[in-house]
């Protein structure tokens, strides 16, 4: 049995990595800052550090201490628009707090790390859906922090012997029995129409609807937050063999903003009034990542592709969890 350290396993997606690694019979230890995370997301078993990435001193303690052997790194900051209005925050929260971590992986000799990236380090592409060989021009602070890191990882394995894979996705959706999407404020379309569902917000906003797609709304790629936490354990155990970079797609033509709508209105028998606007500026009409590669080296294969699925997932625990994690249904 191995120790894994999981950064921001507090997080919506972090936590659901950790479910994933304890069923696989590793023994966990959760580094958050909780600035977004939620300590009821971490299970009562699973040690939990409250500790920022930037202070070197103390990962590296929390690392020896919890005899690490890897760690899954998912703390950062994540929201595009914030990324342009306050970039130093993005610089120093992604790019720094990751070099500090590192700093410390070399300090405690913990030489494998899952780095969860973003395919936002490809910008707007002119090919879907995106494959790994894409050129790599992000538009915003916070895919250029992403591809800051990764290109520091491939200069850290060459000095360090440092192991590392990289996953680049979009939007992690849907939720387990025990976690889901709990975000103040809440930045992700389909917990958005749930809240509209159950009547926690007026309406839905629609940025565009005359992109050159079949219904004019914009498409993006939704993959099961259950899918991504196994791709992340998979790419762990790779690292026995190599370092790696992969995509993490829904491997289809991915959806667009009216069928998330006119899904969820399906699973949730509500009304869901929408608000059409303009469009927001850099908005890409199609961002679809492609999953071949990881699919065929590791054998990767989402269990949850159904728009239905993920949505009835994340409005089941909408219902168990009508606060968020401050509060659970009876």
């Amino acid at each position: 049995m191995t120790t894994i350290a999981v950064t921001g396993g507090a997080g919506y997606i972090g936590s659901v990595v950790v479910e994933e690694l304890l069923s696989r019979g590793h023994r966990v230890v959760v580094l958050d800052n909780l600035s977004k995370g939620h300590p009821e997301a971490v299970p009562p078993e699973v040690p939990l550090s409250r500790i920022d990435l930037l202070d070197t001193e103390a990962v590296r303690r929390t690392l020896l201490d919890h005899s690490v052997c890897a760690v899954v790194h998912m703390a950062a900051s994540s929201l595009v628009e914030e990324s342009v209005s306050d970039p130093a925050k993005y610089y120093m929260n992604n790019l720094q707090g990751t070099l500090s971590l590192l700093n410390a992986m070399r300090s405690a000799e913990v030489s494998r790390i899952v780095f969860s990236s973003t395919a936002a380090v490809y910008g707007e592409p002119d090919v879907q859906p995106i494959t790994e060989a894409a050129p790599t021009q992000p538009t915003n602070p916070y895919g250029e922090t992403k591809l800051a890191i990764e290109r520091a990882l491939a200069w850290y394995e060459r000095a360090y012997g440092l192991r590392f894979a990289v996953l680049r996705y979009f939007n992690a959706a849907g939720a387990t029995l025990n976690a889901g999407e709990a975000h103040h404020p809440e930045s992700h379309l389909i917990p958005i129409v749930l809240q509209a569902a159950a009547g926690l917000r007026d309406v839905v906003h629609i940025y565009g609807d005359d992109y050159p797609t079949p219904d004019g709304t914009c498409v993006r790629d939704y993959i099961h937050v259950s899918d991504l936490s196994v791709a992340h354990v998979l790419a762990l155990e790779f690292l026995n063999e190599r370092s790696a970079v992969w995509n993490l797609g829904c491997g289809g033509q991915g959806f667009s903003v009216r069928q998330v709508i006119d899904t969820a209105r399906q699973i949730t028998g509500r009304k869901i009034p929408v608000s059409v606007s303009e469009r927001r500026k850099g908005d890409p009409a199609v961002l679809v990542a492609s999953s071949a590669k990881i699919r065929r080296e590791l054998g990767w294969i989402p269990e949850q592709t159904e728009l239905s699925d993920i949505i009835d997932s994340a409005w089941r625990w909408m219902h168990r969890h009508p606060s968020g994690y401050g509060a659970r249904a009876a």
